[in-house]
């Protein structure tokens, strides 16, 4: 089967969601494209780096305006795992980014039009175009499968914290 290029690039944005799903972070992936080429690469490590502003595409937007030698990232594609939360939508539109391609939508903090639309907003001097659902299937699928281990853990763990003894039941 031939992939197309918004497959392609979300391929590599998956890669680097599990990246972080490796170092215990939730897995959230994104890659800049500019040219052809990947400029910037980013993956989720809030954990990691103890800090709030280490979202893939705050790290990934970094990189890419370093390449650049700008804080236009104008003629870019973004390509990112999961809706972007308002922290990283309000920097997409910060850096001019004109194509937004996102895996799966976040019902509970997305800002390309899930909560709501702020790739979009009318009163801002920049509005991106949105691109929804590119392997979208493998993006939420992945998400679902790190929360029900999360899940799982915690349950064994708070078995152990009740009773002292290990949960072998599983």
């Amino acid at each position: 089967m031939i992939m197309t290029s918004e497959e392609k690039y979300m391929k590599e944005a998956i890669r680097q969601a599990k990246k972080a799903e490796a170092i215990g972070e939730v897995p959230i992936g994104c890659v800049i494209e500019y040219q052809g080429k990947i400029i910037g690469r980013g993956y989720n490590r809030r954990m990691a780096d103890k800090t709030v502003l280490a979202h893939a595409e705050i790290i990934a937007i970094r990189k890419a305006c370093k390449i650049m030698g700008d804080w236009r990232l104008e003629g870019c594609t973004m390509y990112i795992t999961l809706e972007p939360c308002p922290m990283c939508a309000g920097a997409i539109v910060q850096a001019r980014i004109p194509t937004v391609v996102i895996g799966c939508m976040n019902p509970k903090a997305g800002c390309a039009g899930s909560v709501v639309n702020l790739l979009n907003e009318d009163g801002f001097n920049h509005q991106a175009q949105v691109h929804i659902g590119v392997l979208e299937e493998e993006c939420s699928r992945m998400l679902s499968e790190f929360f029900r281990e999360l899940r799982r853990k915690k349950g064994k763990k708070d078995s152990v914290l009740a009773t002292g003894q290990p949960d072998t039941a599983s």
